[in-house]
This record gives structure tokens, sequence and C-alpha cells, in this order.
């Protein structure tokens, strides 16, 4: 159902850390080590995102030898956030929740 496939792409939007790991495969693959330092986060946090985003089905993994090769699920995925990156938004900051809010109207 395509209102489960949107729920889970917000859900996956929802964490800056996965997020930012999506945005990172948008054009081209990569590995766990190198997405980790690239973004400043343990190897471990960066793990439990990419479990997430494999469990959402958004991103799949290809073993290489000792290594995992991960990419986006479809490529439609990353056009999707080429999309966002590019909407305007009008946003009012005493409505939507920033890293230092947590209310929304």
């Amino acid at each position: 159902m395509s209102t489960d496939a949107l729920a889970r792409f917000g859900h996956a939007l929802s964490d800056t850390t996965r997020t930012r790991i999506l945005l990172a495969l948008r054009h081209t693959p990569g590995y766990p080590s190198e997405l980790a330092d690239g973004m400043g986060v343990s190897r471990q946090i960066l793990s439990n995102h990419l479990a997430c985003l494999r469990g959402c089905g958004l991103v799949v993994a290809t073993p290489e030898g000792r290594r995992t090769r991960y990419e986006l699920a479809d490529p439609r995925i990353g056009h999707a956030l080429d999309d966002l990156i590019g909407l305007v938004l009008a946003v009012d900051p005493s409505c939507c929740p920033t890293a230092d809010t947590d209310h929304c109207c």
C-alpha cells in the first residue's frame, strides 16, 4: 500500500542521521566505515541506522568480500530526495520542531 511506503519514508527522514545517510547514498553507493567517518558518528550508530533503513526497504546491502556496500534500493528514492531538497518552504519556527524544540502545532 502506498501509505505504508510513505510512512516508512517519513520515518526514515524523521532522524537527521538517517536523512544524511540517504542523501550520501543518493548518487553513489557507500561503505559503513566511510559513511560513519564522513558523518562523524560511531560505526555502531551508523550500523543501527542502516539496519533501520534496510528494514524500511530504502537501502540494500551487497557483500563485497570483507566489506558491505550500501545503496538506495531504488533510484527513484534519490530522485524523490532531490525533489524534496528543491522545495522552498515557508516555515513558522514557533510551530515546527527543530533540534532545539520538541513541540508542534
